[in-house]
């Protein structure tokens, strides 16, 4: 993808709401891509690739599964848009992608979430699809993509609603983001249980980033980004 075309599909699309919205759909994002990795250690998943792309998928799969659909469809748009609008910062900073980090260029995560949300109800998202640009000759393949995924992801998601075991622990935190992740940690505590306690933290860590912590185990979400978030909605307006 040429970032000239993620200028226009940014500018074509209308925003799905709010700044707060837009910063909402990207920490959940964030938050279910942890897990993702949070899955794989403690469920001890065998990952064929790179975990990155793992966890980037889990990330689609848990927003696909938890939201009624005119919800997930303001989620996925505006968490599409935080790759595309990452890809743009990155180009007015004169920089380059860095092509030997384990996470794919943004432009590449753009069009995956895209596909892959696509996918797992192509009837209804038609319209998600055409507004993100997404190519007829993936658009093809992006059904059979979400069901290979589902495949996978699904029977461990079961499992993990089907047995006894610990929730997730909610570590504190201020400010908006802290609202936002102790809530939805909150409901995922209603669907899921864990082999070992997870402890999920919002707090600063110097930069715009999150990881998880398998020595924890512990998801932490740094503070620095929700403003980082916020900064990225200016390419996005």
């Amino acid at each position: 993808m040429r970032l000239p075309l993620v200028a226009a599909v940014l500018a074509a699309t209308p925003a799905t709401a709010t700044e707060d919205a837009f910063v909402e759909a990207n920490l959940l994002s964030i938050l279910y891509h942890e897990l993702g990795h949070a899955i794989i250690d403690l469920m001890d998943l065998p990952v064929f690739g790179q975990e990155e792309d793992a966890a980037d998928v889990a990330s689609v799969l848990l927003l696909h599964a938890f939201f009624e659909e005119d919800t997930a469809q303001d989620l996925a748009y505006d968490a599409a848009f935080g790759f595309a609008a990452e890809a743009l910062l990155l180009e007015a900073e004169g920089e380059t992608p860095a092509w030997w980090d384990v996470h794919g260029p943004d432009e590449q995560r753009f069009y995956n979430t895209v596909c892959l949300f696509y996918g797992g109800n192509p009837e209804d998202r038609e319209d998600f699809a055409y507004d993100m640009d997404l190519p007829d000759e993936r658009a093809e393949t992006c059904e059979e993509e979400f069901d290979l995924a589902w495949e996978s992801w699904g029977s461990v998601l079961d499992d993990m609603a089907a047995t006894d075991g610990f929730t997730l622990e909610f570590g504190g935190g201020t400010g908006f983001a802290a609202q936002i992740v102790g809530a939805e940690v909150a409901a995922l505590n209603t669907e899921f249980r864990w082999p070992d306690p997870v402890i999920v933290t919002v707090a600063p860590c110097g930069e715009a980033n999150a990881w998880y912590d398998p020595q924890g185990p512990e998801i932490r979400v740094c503070t620095e980004f929700e403003p980082h978030l916020r900064a990225l909605t200016d390419p996005v307006d």
